[in-house]
């Protein structure tokens, strides 16, 4: 026993005593083709042409037991186009305006503001009382005559009172006794301009604050449809319509009978 552990002994301190071994240099009648390439650059060389070929060979056995009916989605969703691959864009279902504000905000702000807009909204509509909407709106005014004879003789002017430039119009239409009544002072182009010019400023303003409603609702029920889904993991359910920039995604969940 003493022995053989003497041996082992003498084993390591003669490794430790010995010279590493170095190997040769390029002579320097060869120094003109470059540095000598050494045993470990050969490994290197080695270990690279190894994989290289193991690589090659999975990929041959991987192309033999392919299936032919084998599909998966990837293939339709990219190309190979000039030697590159390319993968093909999905339209973006949010625009840039939710995505920053479903980032930087959470649903109780969402909720306050979309109720500050729709209070915004019903004044200026109470303000503006939409006459001019009205006015746009195609519709019919039936007159319900006896004869032939009276509808060829009917005159609308006439039958309502009023005067005739003021037929077409649906609201505010007064008759010629109420116009006659009134004296009426000479009008100002200017001023007609300027009022016009408030009016179309104010529908601006209308039409602004209805457009950010609108986009706070839809991102409203984007989060509280994300939070709902958060709280129901697990629950099989099937995504009956993808989500889109003006409306959320629809779900069908499995109908459970609770006590």
């Amino acid at each position: 026993m003493h022995w053989q552990m003497a041996m082992s002994s003498w084993k390591k301190v003669a490794k430790l005593r010995q010279t590493p071994h170095r190997e040769r240099h390029q002579p320097e009648e060869r120094s003109n083709l470059g540095l000598l390439h050494k045993q470990k650059d050969y490994q290197a060389r080695a270990k690279n042409a190894n994989e290289k070929k193991r690589a090659l060979k999975l990929l041959h056995r991987k192309a033999l037991d392919k299936n032919p009916d084998e599909f998966y989605f990837h293939m339709i969703n990219s190309k190979v186009q000039d030697g590159e691959h390319i993968e093909f864009s999905k339209d973006n279902e949010y625009t840039d305006e939710q995505i920053k504000l479903m980032q930087t905000r959470d649903i109780k702000y969402i909720n306050m503001q979309r109720t500050i807009e729709h209070k915004k909204v019903n004044r200026l509509k109470r303000e503006m009382h939409l006459l001019d909407a009205a006015e746009r709106i195609p519709n019919h005014h039936l007159f319900f005559i006896d004869d032939d004879k009276e509808r060829k003789n009917f005159d609308p002017v006439k039958h309502l009172g009023t005067h005739p430039d003021l037929l077409g119009r649906k609201t505010n239409r007064p008759r010629l006794l109420n116009l006659n009544a009134v004296n009426l002072p000479d009008m100002n182009i200017e001023a007609v301009k300027a009022a016009a010019k408030v009016r179309n400023k104010k529908y601006s303003v209308l039409n602004r604050h209805m457009v950010r409603e609108k986009q706070l609702s839809i991102v409203q029920r984007k989060l509280e449809l994300k939070r709902h889904l958060l709280s129901q993991k697990g629950v099989k359910k099937e995504r009956i319509q993808p989500a889109a920039k003006d409306a959320p995604p629809v779900y069908k969940w499995k109908f459970q009978r609770k006590r």
